[in-house]
């Protein structure tokens, strides 16, 4: 399952959807937010262009929409049920939450997006075609 061709190995790894060698993301992990979401134009690998088209990743926001529906929901549940929070202490938790990961939901957007639309290729059937 977690195994080079899987869309979760490009996604987890932050590799090329194309080739699964080529680095996505132009910088490591970091909190600097003019660094968190820069991606090589070209994959250093295989040289798929990224920016399939104009304004590509704008998509990836609805997909980021989505994961913080789904982790407010979360966190307000583990915030209200295990810890019997109030409903002020609840949103904070929420707020608090969000404000942390919103680096790693930034860059999962974008890989995430990207995957939706690029499939692994291997390099024994591009040879062969």
């Amino acid at each position: 399952m977690f195994k080079k061709g899987t869309k979760i190995y490009s996604i987890v790894k932050g590799k090329c959807p194309q080739c699964h060698e080529g680095d996505f993301f132009s910088n490591g992990f970091t909190f600097n937010p003019s660094k968190i979401t820069a991606i090589h134009d070209n994959c250093p690998n295989c040289n798929l262009k990224y920016m399939i088209e104009p304004s590509f990743f704008y998509g990836a926001m609805y997909v980021n929409y989505g994961i913080t529906v789904g982790l407010s929901i979360i966190t307000f549940l583990i915030a209200k049920l295990l810890f019997n929070a109030t409903l002020l202490q609840s949103f904070a938790a929420i707020f608090i939450a969000l404000i942390i990961l919103a680096p790693v939901n930034l860059r999962l957007s974008r890989i995430l997006w990207i995957n939706m639309f690029i499939s692994y290729k291997d390099k024994t059937t591009n040879k062969n075609s």
